[in-house]
């Protein structure tokens, strides 16, 4: 038992003893601290940024409320005509029995009566619809009706300027809603439709809607169809009760207050700000990704600490001669880890909460629209963070350590440089790593999921890792054949293997996730553009009435297409129908129309397409299973009734079958892009007609001639004809006009056009604009410009570290004549040496982990039902031409920012 104590007593004596002389070391070798500080300090701070916005953003339900009630004391919602029931907070009520919603409009004495003597109310509605017209574009705004002149539905907004609305007339938008409207206070807004304007009178901000809203009057908005829509603010003479809560939900009311409502029924548990835990899946990934980042802070790290070691030689030596042993050396290299990784977890934590801190109202405003709830820090989070950061410190260290612990005492005492020799171990450990790494991504790109793939691709990197050091020593080999500069390059590079190696690591692992995920996104991109398929011809024009229609006579299109030949150069102008049920039901009732496909030109497995690999299989192998269109991915047109005046806008078919579909349609026909629905000449269509309540849909079929439009737009599009549509008892409505255009109209011809037709019919201009406009090159320059900071670090890093390590082979230089250029010319070797050697590496191991995944994604995909596009191999040569050229700049850095005289000092060795 003493014996024990004693090692234990030992081992703290011996840790206190390191991290004093770690704190030391710190102190002397302040530009090594400082480098190893900010490595660690900017991710610690960035995370620790994050984690406290977070937090901060996570309102409790307290919060909520206190958001949403003001100066009140409980929110009313009457959600039933009848008795419901309530958790304490008021949000998943339910009804008792089998009564309906409240309907009708709730008046403030029905609200009052309910309440104690003395109780105030005050009206609001949460979100009303509001669309006004901004330079002849059509804006949405998040509208808010209530009184803010009320002290109590005031209190639940701050008024920033102006005044608040007093009439129906008169609206306070927020700041961002004002930019958005371009006007000032005392402007005039209208709105979409034209039928009514109002005055700006004040700037206001709601504390949980921080984007473009919009508060309006009471007055201004009509009632709500249901008295659910709408809740109420109350001011009680007294705290709420048990009784109050009984009467209230026995009439169908829920309350909302600050605190948990006394007297609620249903118990649920505040998971408001808890956690929800994902899958393991999910949680692998997030840990792997974590890893990988870790890995990427101590191979930037670890070569400050290996430099710290070999400049320490002589006290080292000391400790191991005044009976320091093995484990002493080890210890105290590992403290300088520690302390370094305290200090750089504790500057991150501190500059990353004040960040936060002082940042607030920006994330508020920008990210998360809407104001946050107290000051805290998430001390959960930040414990984790610095452990990480401390972890980080002590893991860039430990190689070092390892490699002070078997320094030569004598050599370190005489100050003699020793290169230990570099075991195969290493070498052999890579290879294994990096074998294993490769066939467990193969075998996850066959079988398993994200999390297996990306196992293997950190341990392929881990190999190749561990097999830098041996690829260094190879290539110095070379080094004879080579001209001065280059070839002490290279042997500098060679005996510090533990400095160089770490740094050539992390230009690798930095390059390689910036190409890797490069491919990944140049690879969706074309992906997206090659299964892009238009609902409607590109450049073509579909003008829709904005306003539903009220009877009003329809402008002929004569006129119709004078205005839009005024503004454009218009091929054709045709109106654009659609079918609607026929009058002779309620005005609810809704009519799908579609044409049948033949039970035997049917695909037989629709209904087991994912029950087994074996019918997928065969799914595929059909060709009834194989669709000739398909889906579109922007605008989509609905049922068509025309006569063939508008098929040139919809399809952009040859004239030729525009001719023939156009016969088929005046006899009374239908037209078709699938040639599976047409037999013998003919059609049959069906309509299901759906009402409100429990009968089941009305189905009305009929057969007429048809004609398949096989050339133009490859959509599945269904043309019916007029007498077509009266045989299925549909009825007709005008939907808008369609405009074959040349060439697409740009923003401002569409709003011109909008401004034209104004006078005429309010109409929303549609445009199918063509293939999506790559925007990936941003992110893909980002990609790069992030690994190439991190390159040209490491390399800077790397190559002040070795002229520090290598003063003294440049002074022999200069004692032997050398030019004072060759000193910029070694540091530019030296540069190029680890960006170029680390990005050559990172690019064949980016590309090689994006062909694993994308294969993995491709042939999940080519086993699934229905068929998905696989991706393509795309080459982000956006990202590889800056990463390819980052070396030559760390290059011309090191020699233009390096001194070119060289020192001479007195050498030992």
């Amino acid at each position: 038992m003493r014996r024990g104590g004693g090692r234990i007593a030992g081992a703290v004596g011996s840790w206190r003893a390191a991290l004093r002389i770690a704190r030391r070391e710190a102190g002397r070798a302040r530009r090594r601290t400082a480098l190893v500080l900010a490595m660690i300090t900017l991710p610690v701070l960035a995370l620790t940024f994050v984690a406290v916005s977070y937090d901060m953003s996570a309102l409790t339900r307290s919060e909520r409320a206190a958001q949403r009630l003001g100066a009140a004391d409980v929110e009313l919602r009457w959600i039933a005509d009848g008795a419901v029931t309530q958790d304490p907070w008021g949000e998943s009520p339910h009804p008792l029995g089998d009564d309906p919603p409240r309907s009708g409009r709730v008046t403030a004495e029905e609200v009052v009566a309910l309440l104690p003597p003395g109780s105030r109310v005050a009206r609001v509605r949460w979100w009303v619809p509001f669309e006004a017209r901004v330079d002849d574009d059509l804006v949405a705004f998040n509208g808010r009706s209530l009184d803010l002149a009320d002290p109590l539905a005031g209190s639940t907004a701050r008024l920033r300027a102006g005044r608040a609305p007093t009439g129906p007339d008169e609206i306070a938008v927020s700041p961002r809603a004002l930019r958005r409207l371009g006007v000032e206070v005392g402007g005039r807004v209208t709105l979409a439709d034209g039928s009514r304007g109002y005055t700006v009178v004040g700037v206001v901000e709601f504390p949980d809607d921080l984007t473009e809203a919009v508060a309006l009057h009471p007055q201004a908005v009509p009632p709500p169809a249901s008295a659910a829509e709408e809740s109420w603010l109350v001011d009680l003479p007294g705290p709420v009760d048990a009784a109050l809560t009984d009467r209230l939900n026995a009439r169908g009311i829920t309350l909302t207050a600050r605190t948990p409502v006394p007297g609620a029924t249903l118990v649920e548990a505040d998971l408001s700000r808890t956690p929800v835990a994902g899958d393991a899946e999910e949680t692998g990934t997030v840990v792997l990704v974590g890893g990988l980042g870790l890995l990427e802070v101590v191979l930037l790290v670890g070569p400050a600490f290996a430099v710290g070691v070999r400049r320490r030689r002589r006290d080292l030596a000391l400790v191991a001669v005044a009976g320091g042993d093995a484990v002493h050396l080890r210890r105290i290299v590992l403290a300088d880890g520690v302390v370094l990784g305290v200090g750089g977890a504790a500057l991150g934590l501190l500059l990353g909460v004040a960040a936060a801190f002082a940042g607030r109202p920006l994330v508020e405003q920008y990210l998360f629209g809407a104001r946050g709830g107290g000051y805290r820090v998430f001390p959960a989070a930040l414990a984790l963070i610095a452990a990480v950061a401390v972890l980080a410190g002590v893991l860039a260290a430990l190689a070092p350590a390892w490699a002070a612990a078997r320094q030569d005492v004598v050599a370190g005492l005489a100050g003699r440089r020793t290169v230990p020799p570099h075991r195969r171990r290493w070498l052999v450990l890579g290879v294994a790593l990096t074998v294993l790494g490769s066939a467990i991504a193969a075998f996850g790109a066959q079988r398993a999921g994200p999390t297996v793939i990306l196992t293997g691709l950190i341990l392929g990197e881990l190999g190749l890792v561990f097999a830098t050091p041996t690829l260094i020593g190879l290539l110095a080999r070379a080094g004879p054949a080579l001209p001065p500069a280059p070839r002490i390059a290279l042997r500098d590079a060679s005996r510090n293997r533990s400095s160089t190696g770490p740094a050539i690591s992390g230009v690798m692992a930095a390059v390689a996730g910036s190409v890797a995920l490069g491919v990944y996104v140049a690879s969706d991109d074309a992906r997206t553009r090659a299964g892009w398929q238009p609902g409607v011809p590109p450049g073509h024009v579909l003008l829709l009435r904005s306003a539903p229609p009220d009877g009003a006579a329809l402008p002929p299109v004569p006129a119709v297409a004078d205005r839009v030949r005024a503004v454009l150069a218009a091929d054709s102008v045709a109106p654009l129908d659609v079918p609607i049920c026929a009058a002779t039901g309620p005005v609810e009732d809704y009519c799908a129309v579609a044409a049948m496909l033949p039970p035997e030109r049917a695909c037989p497995f629709e209904a087991e397409a994912f029950r087994s690999a074996a019918i997928r299989r065969r799914a595929l192998a059909d060709p009834r299973c194989e669709r000739p269109t398909q889906s579109p991915e922007g605008m989509y047109l609905p049922v068509v009734v025309d006569d063939g005046t508008a098929l040139p806008a919809l399809t952009d078919a040859p004239p030729d079958e525009v001719a023939r579909a156009t016969a088929v349609l005046r006899a009374g026909g239908a037209v078709v892009t699938d040639p599976r629905y047409l037999v013998d000449g003919t059609v049959a269509l069906t309509v299901d007609r759906t009402t409100e309540g429990p009968d089941p849909p009305v189905t009305t079929t009929a057969t007429v001639p048809g004609y398949v439009l096989r050339g133009g737009l490859p959509v599945d599009r269904l043309v019916l004809s007029a007498p077509a549509a009266t045989r299925l008892g549909l009825a007709v409505e005008h939907l808008g006009w369609a405009v074959a255009t040349d060439d697409a109209p740009s923003a401002a011809q569409q709003r011109r056009l909008a401004a034209e037709l104004r006078s005429l019919v309010p109409v929303l201009v549609e445009v199918e604009p063509g293939p999506p406009a790559s925007d990936q090159r941003p992110l893909l320059l980002l990609l790069a410009l992030g690994s190439g900071v991190i390159t040209l670090g490491a390399a800077g890093v790397a190559t002040g570290l070795a002229a520090a390590e290598g003063r003294r082979d440049l002074s022999t230089l200069a004692a032997v004549g050398a030019s004072p250029g060759l000193r910029r010319v070694l540091s530019l070797c030296q540069a190029g040496l680890i960006a170029g050697l680390g990005s050559v590496l990172g690019i064949v191991a980016g590309l090689g982990s994006a062909v694993i995944i994308l294969t993995s994604v491709n042939r999940q995909y080519a086993d699934a039902w229905p068929v998905e596009p696989s991706y393509p191999i795309v080459v982000p040569w956006l990202t590889l031409g800056v990463l390819v050229v980052v070396p030559l700049v760390a290059m011309l850095g090191a020699g233009l920012l390096t001194r070119s005289r060289l020192a001479v000092e007195r050498r030992l060795d």
